[in-house]
């Protein structure tokens, strides 16, 4: 049975390490769940979900059960068991999600204000954004760097090999609100 939505929740989503800075602002339900949350953060942020992630909060670590791998033997808690509002309870508190764990991509989660629920909000929904999510497999964030260089440079060695594996050109101020939203209906009913 679902649980009864109590709060919204406006959160700020940031790539941590990014310059100019990659970031989301959300409305969601306070009630989600750790699950359900990851896949919201895929899709505001850009991710493909082929990488496993966690959750950091207070010094415990939150991931997906894994087949044929304990998670007790990686001190990490079952995400399934947990809900959003069991990590982040006050305005200004604070959780880390890092995305795959070659590539460490490690974004920093501000509950920036809790409001009362509006059946009138679909949930989620993007509010606010700045950046183009970063390409993955890239090399995390100083492999980004990388690449944006290559692929500001005609004259870089690896410029054309790197323009054919991001299949063309590479804008990494693009962020598309509308797109994302649209995918959150998509995904999120």
């Amino acid at each position: 049975m679902a649980k009864k939505i109590q709060k919204i929740y406006q959160l700020k989503i940031t790539l941590n390490g990014a310059k100019p800075p990659i970031w989301r602002r959300i409305l969601i339900a306070d009630s989600v769940s750790l699950p359900r949350f990851h896949d919201v953060i895929q899709i505001v942020m850009g991710w493909s979900d082929c990488h496993l992630h966690q959750f950091v909060s207070d010094g415990k670590r939150y991931g997906a059960p894994i087949p044929d791998l304990d998670l007790d033997s990686m001190e990490m808690l079952n995400e399934q068991r947990y809900q959003l509002n069991q990590l982040l309870k006050c305005e200004k508190d604070s959780i880390l999600y890092e995305y795959d764990f070659g590539d460490s991509w490690e974004h920093k989660i501000t509950l920036e204000k809790i409001l009362p629920f509006d059946p009138e909000i679909f949930l989620p929904t993007c509010i606010k954004g700045k950046g183009a999510c970063p390409p993955e497999d890239v090399g995390g964030i100083w492999g980004y760097y990388n690449f944006l260089e290559t692929i500001a440079d005609p004259a870089h060695e690896e410029h054309e090999e790197f323009k054919e594996w991001i299949g063309g050109e590479f804008d990494p101020v693009v962020f598309d609100i509308d797109e994302i939203n649209a995918m959150l209906v998509e995904h999120c009913r």
